[in-house]
């Protein structure tokens, strides 16, 4: 698990190879990764916005960006917290993402952005 911490939002970052959804030999490797969001500050957010850099061995890397977080655009009063699962599929078994959420402190408005903390995607064949 990989953690980060933005003006008291925490963020963590669990990583699952799907080893049964993914082909090696045709270049598919399944992941999933579970983020939970914590607001540890003492003011209510809004995710408003998500962005992702994808990096794979085998290709380029990629940004992906977008509304929100599986479809929703979580309010976390003082001491809530988040948490959804997403996939992502790479061609080369090897590779890393990162990125931030836009979050909207309701308050004043003010927008702030959240790091998302640097995971890795390493398929188990390739691990000792």
């Amino acid at each position: 698990m990989v953690i980060s911490v933005t003006e008291g939002i925490k963020v963590s970052v669990e990583v699952t190879y799907q080893a049964e959804f993914s082909n090696p030999l045709q270049h598919h490797f399944v992941f999933t990764y579970k983020v939970t969001i914590e607001n540890k500050s003492q003011h209510t957010y809004q995710l408003l916005r998500r962005k992702w850099e994808v990096f794979d061995a085998a290709e380029e890397s990629k940004i992906v960006e977008g509304n929100g977080v599986v479809g929703q655009q979580p309010v976390l009063e003082p001491g809530d917290s988040h948490s959804y699962v997403s996939g992502c599929n790479l061609k080369s078994g090897i590779g890393k993402m990162n990125g931030t959420y836009t979050m909207e402190k309701l308050f004043d408005g003010k927008l702030i952005e959240v790091v998302v903390p640097e995971f890795q995607m390493i398929a188990t064949i390739f691990q000792n």
